[in-house]
């Protein structure tokens, strides 16, 4: 498919084996390490990744996340590990009711399980169970630099400042706390921590792998080739629009309900939303983003769901109406989350302690694999 051949290519060019059933990630060469080179030599891959608990997720972040976790379970090397995490301790860094908080995260361990991830083949846990992520935290922030961390964007959209906002703003100052403004040196812990040499990421989080790899190189320049220097496999989805507001992306802060599906939406509640969705007037089907951004955004959801390129969609569907293209959309979206949704289900109403018993075994694997880096670091550190 379009898609898969992408996301081969991306990972050639960085250096990684392909095999023809599937993606290896092991590294071509290695390289030695030396005092007058700053790249770590070649570890063992590791592939790290994260989700916020914010109950279950939308299509957006199953497409553009989770389904691409998947295909790099299904698809990954012998040998290689894979670590995936509801990263909770974020989810604090804007006020929290803790009920809620509590029932979102087991939802996001749900969706985790009911998407695909399978515990036998991929470490899953939460981030709280393992104290190494915020011990990690404080060590980096100590070689973090806030000039940069003052450029992330991170910080300005959660309080909704403008991108060209400085610390110099005193009304900024006033309202930024620190967890939110550090939040990317916990991220690059939570990669750091367990070595991770990938990670995969939507083109939108490129600028916080980059801080992490920065960090990285910071810290193993003052103290020895520590951590590998983790490389972005961007995902070749693109992101998913706002069904209400096609111009923006898919979010669960959209104040309408019906401009985002949610993975455990019933089908009749998938077609009544995708029947709403904003669209146009023009008569026939076109895939033009700029022009048609509704209409563009059924057409690059059909894409990612069937594997088939925008632009023969859209030949496909020329001549036929809106209510078509929206009626085969919802259909195909129903028919791909239905597992998932049966899944998910069954997870939630479990009585045996099932998810809970997958959360403490993929937290003792995380918290093992953690103790060895912080080892090194406290032997490199000299704690």
């Amino acid at each position: 498919m379009r898609h898969e051949s992408t996301l081969l290519r991306s990972l050639r060019a960085k250096h990684l084996h392909i095999r023809p059933s599937g993606l290896s990630l092991l590294p071509r060469r290695c390289h030695r390490w030396n005092s007058s080179n700053t790249t770590p030599p070649a570890h063992e891959p590791i592939i790290f990744s994260g989700i916020q608990p914010t109950g279950v997720p939308h299509l957006g972040n199953y497409l553009g996340a989770l389904h691409q976790w998947v295909k790099l379970q299904q698809d990954a090397a012998e040998g290689t590990k894979l670590f995936f995490s509801i990263v909770d301790l974020h989810a604090l860094t804007v006020p929290q009711d803790p009920a809620q908080l509590k029932r979102w995260r087991k939802e996001a361990f749900a969706t985790l399980l009911a998407v695909g991830l399978d515990p036998k083949r991929s470490t899953i846990f939460y981030q709280s169970d393992v104290p190494a992520h915020a011990e990690l935290m404080w060590i980096l922030s100590t070689v973090a630099s806030m000039g940069y961390l003052s450029r992330m964007t991170q910080w300005k959209s959660k309080l909704q400042l403008p991108e060209d906002t400085s610390l110099d703003d005193s009304t900024a100052r006033a309202q930024l706390r620190l967890g939110l403004f550090s939040y990317p040196v916990l991220q690059a812990a939570d990669i750091l921590v367990h070595r991770a040499t990938h990670v995969p990421v939507g083109e939108d989080q490129r600028q916080h792998l980059e801080f992490s790899r920065y960090t990285a190189n910071s810290f193993n320049h003052l103290y020895g080739p520590i951590f590998p220097i983790p490389e972005a496999l961007i995902s070749p989805a693109k992101r998913v629009m706002s069904l209400k507001e096609p111009t923006s992306k898919m979010s669960k802060s959209h104040a309408d309900e019906r401009s985002r599906i949610i993975l455990t939406d019933s089908p009749a509640e998938i077609r009544k939303k995708v029947k709403v969705a904003l669209t146009d007037s023009e008569a026939g089907i076109t895939y033009d983003p700029t022009g048609r951004p509704g209409v563009s955004n059924l057409i690059e959801i059909l894409s990612h769901l069937e594997g088939v390129s925008c632009e023969d969609i859209a030949a496909d569907f020329h001549s036929a109406s809106l209510r078509s293209l929206k009626e085969h959309v919802a259909d195909r979206i129903a028919y791909h989350l239905q597992e998932t949704r049966d899944r998910y289900i069954t997870i939630m109403e479990d009585k045996t302690g099932y998810l809970e018993s997958v959360a403490e075994e993929g937290a003792e694997t995380a918290r093992a694999n953690s103790r060895v880096t912080m080892q090194q670091i406290r032997d490199a550190m000299g704690l």
